[in-house]
């Protein structure tokens, strides 16, 4: 489990550095590989933070597809909540919704309402066990069922394959 955690926090930390160096020279790359491992070494050890996170091909493909899709959705909400805003009508329809959530790993379901937060126009407001209540400032659906599948659907498909 320890050595798992070293190779995704190595990984991560690598790609940061790869995004902020945005040079594949092989100065730049040997510097990064090497803060890289010191990093992982000194502050991940004893990390649980990808403890529940698959390490196969296909959980890393579904993590690019989340953070993809995660960005998309980020960019929606912002434009949504912004024409909202400049509207002389400010046409909102506050509300608390209760949606429900099928997945087990408690980190999928932090990164989840994280998620949900991060969104313009929504916010987590308290987890509790499988149901999650989300303040929406547009409730377009009251009733559980529709209101789940606007609200966390999409997240929620990518991160069991992430993490379940």
């Amino acid at each position: 489990m320890k050595l798992k955690n070293l190779i995704i926090s190595f990984l991560v930390i690598l790609i940061g550095w790869f995004m902020l160096t945005w040079s594949l020279e092989l100065k730049s790359v040997l510097i990064g590989v090497g803060l890289s491992v010191i990093l992982s070494l000194l502050f991940c050890g004893q990390c649980t933070i990808f403890s529940e996170m698959k390490l196969t091909p296909k959980a890393i493909i579904y993590t690019f597809i989340y953070l993809f899709v995660f960005l998309v959705e980020l960019v929606k909400a912002n434009i949504d909540v912004t024409r909202r805003v400049l509207s002389p009508k400010m046409p909102i329809n506050p509300g608390i919704v209760k949606v429900d959530t099928h997945l087990k790993s408690k980190m999928a379901r932090l990164i989840l309402a994280n998620s949900i937060t991060l969104t313009p126009g929504t916010f987590t407001l308290e987890v509790h066990e499988d149901t999650f209540y989300i303040h929406w400032i547009d409730v377009k659906h009251a009733d559980e069922a529709h209101a789940t599948e606007d609200l966390i659907r999409k997240f929620e498909k990518l991160l069991e394959e992430i993490y379940e």
